[in-house]
């Protein structure tokens, strides 16, 4: 086969390999000028005491390599939080999200996936958390990892895998307690993760507290822009209180509710929000579960993904030595140990990879799929 050849663009990009050579040091561009206009830097330390001086009182301070399970040294540079909140960022877990279902399976170029979700969560929560002059660190890693224990096919998938766990499946508790465990993560972005959800107990810090509201601010301003442009419901459709309150685009929104926590804040010393804003809130996503989540179209998409869920979890409990987990340490079919490892390992697979195995290994009919998986699989 002839070779293609090499284009201008090709050399000079390889012309780059090496930076430039200059006063000592490698710079990137030829004509960098960029520097700090000294050479006094602050290291860890010197800056968990400019942070220190900086926040709140009862904000949440670093301290040295933080409080995790298994000890470690402590960083030159980095914070604990800020440590925490990188080897999320860089987990596998964190970058199949993107691969995970928000509300549609399968989303065009625009809707969001669990991935863009989080980022959007880490948005509101830090734009709140900056105000409030808490831990910006802890706040971003707790947003980002909050949804690491979400299963394939959405909130349906906790329904899918609950039988086979005690106590049931919760993604924020499975997320803290399984998925992100190797990560060993310090116990106050844990404990954010463990408890972001309303249902579970407060947080045990102010920053988690600001991700608990930030996560239902993002999703119901988020998840109803997406569903206006998949031609589900219209900005019409919205209650008038909300539409009167925060208006009708998620910049409105977004706008009207961070500023209502930021005066709830400001006003009581708490974290909260103003009452009116709050009714809105809540009626907005009364309205999202009404007219997008419980509407027929997605109950028949949940219970596609139940359906296709559980007999792969009661494959691998069967023949645990397709689980990765076997290789490492052996252990029995049908045992307790097979259906953990067994849930772990579909509760960690994105939608597409969770379709393509119950096709592959179950021969599980195209047409039973979650909607819009068929035809993507089709065109493989």
């Amino acid at each position: 086969m002839e070779e293609m050849p090499q284009s201008e663009r090709n050399d000079t990009w390889v012309s780059t390999m090496s930076g430039n050579s200059a006063q000592g040091i490698t710079l990137a561009h030829a004509d960098s000028w960029a520097g700090i206009g000294t050479t006094d830097i602050a290291d860890r330390i010197a800056r968990e005491i400019s942070e220190d001086k900086a926040m709140a009182p009862l904000a949440t301070r670093a301290v040295g390599p933080g409080n995790r399970l298994s000890p470690e040294s402590e960083d030159p540079y980095r914070t604990c939080f800020e440590r925490d909140r990188d080897r999320i960022l860089h987990a596998s877990s964190f970058r199949r999200l993107a691969g995970k279902t928000q509300v549609f399976v399968f989303p065009d170029d625009h809707q969001r996936t669990r991935l863009t979700h989080a980022l959007e969560v880490a948005q509101v929560a830090v734009s709140i958390a900056r105000v409030l002059r808490l831990n910006l660190a802890l706040t971003e890693a707790i947003a980002l990892g909050h949804d690491c224990g979400h299963g394939p096919g959405g909130h349906a998938s906790e329904d899918a895998l609950s039988p086979y766990i005690e106590n049931g499946y919760d993604h924020a508790v499975w997320g803290a307690d399984v998925v992100l465990t190797p990560l060993n993560l310090c116990n106050e972005t844990l404990d954010g993760i463990r408890n972001h959800s309303w249902s579970r107990p407060a947080p045990a810090t102010p920053e988690a507290e600001v991700v608990s509201w930030a996560d239902r601010i993002a999703y119901v301003c988020h998840d109803f822009e997406d569903a206006v442009d998949a031609g589900v419901v219209t900005h019409a459709d919205l209650p008038d209180l909300v539409r009167k309150r925060c208006g009708v685009t998620r910049r409105e929104q977004l706008s009207a509710f961070i500023t209502g926590m930021i005066e709830a804040t400001a006003h009581t010393g708490r974290i909260g929000m103003v009452p009116d804003l709050a009714e809105a809130l809540a009626l907005f996503r009364r309205f999202n579960y009404d007219a997008i989540y419980h509407r027929a179209a997605s109950r028949t998409q949940a219970q596609s993904v139940i359906d296709m869920l559980r007999p792969l979890v009661e494959h691998y409990i069967a023949y645990p030595q397709l689980l990765p987990a076997f290789e490492v340490d052996p252990f029995d079919a049908h045992s307790s140990t097979a259906a953990h490892e067994a849930v772990t390992y579909v509760g960690g697979m994105t939608d597409r990879f969770a379709c393509k195995q119950a096709v592959q290994l179950l021969h599980f009919p195209m047409h039973k799929l979650p909607q819009g998986i068929d035809t993507l699989l089709a065109a493989e």
